[in-house]
């Protein structure tokens, strides 16, 4: 497997950096890492081959040796590389996890686009799959909906309930059987969660929230495709109103 990792640029302004976030203010080193990175590609390098040490990466692209470092610095940070003793840089995968670190910083505060932009890309797939959906869904499936559709409904502290809203609808979308669609809303959980907190379950009861849910497991048990996709559309768009234009 090829090592790849696309380097995010992140704003540091004028507070101090979050754990793990990177800022690539120095264009030396910002280029040092594409070279690493196509260094990687053209060997063909997989997790766990070894890359060049310090000193000669520093000869290899007329580096220093600062420069390298916190090359490798911003490599291992996103989650490309590891510093091990005695053995020098190692390939490793773990850009996932990464991802995820980096993802949940944008927790703080949720924009009316970031709501849009994370609503608007459950509908393709949770709306968008519905034949999918249909094809795969089991009595079992159904049946595991509306039990954490009722754990739900039965919890006070909203945190809890917003976390059984996200069991609802990762169950759902397990039903397809997509290991990547799986992986994307692990890494989509937080900005969900505080979307389903600080949004709809703020502006509605957890039993309106109930009924929603299950209206949508009726609409799959019957395999009623219109009834199915309007209550999910309606079902992922409330809450907007709480974000101003």
């Amino acid at each position: 497997m090829t090592a790849r990792s696309d380097v995010v640029r992140l704003k540091q302004g004028g507070a101090r950096q979050k754990h793990g976030a990177v800022h690539l203010y120095d264009s030396a080193v910002e280029t040092l890492v594409g070279q690493i990175k196509a260094l990687i590609d053209k060997r063909n390098l997989g997790v766990g081959d070894p890359l060049p040490s310090e000193r000669e990466l520093g000869e290899m692209f007329t580096s220093s040796r600062t420069t390298v470092r916190e090359a490798m610095r911003i490599l291992k940070a996103y989650g490309v590389v590891d510093v091990r003793p005695k053995v020098g840089a190692v390939i490793i995968d773990r850009r996932m996890d990464a991802v995820f670190e980096l993802y949940s910083f944008n927790t703080l505060e949720l924009s009316r686009q970031t709501f849009l932009d994370t609503q608007g890309f459950r509908q393709l797939i949770e709306v968008g799959a519905v034949d999918q959906l249909f094809d795969r869904a089991t009595c079992e499936d159904i049946v595991e909906l509306r039990t954490i559709n009722d754990t739900m409904r039965e919890e006070e502290q909203l945190h809890v309930a917003a976390q059984h809203d996200f069991r609802f609808h990762s169950k759902l979308v397990g039903i397809l059987g997509n290991k990547q669609v799986n992986e994307i809303y692990r890494i989509m959980k937080p900005v969900m969660l505080k979307i389903m907190e600080s949004g709809v379950n703020r502006m509605k009861t957890h039993g309106v929230s109930f009924d929603e849910h299950g209206g949508i497991a009726d609409a799959l048990e019957s395999r009623n495709r219109f009834a199915f996709q309007y209550r999910m559309s309606q079902h992922l768009e409330a809450g907007l109103a709480l974000f101003k234009e």
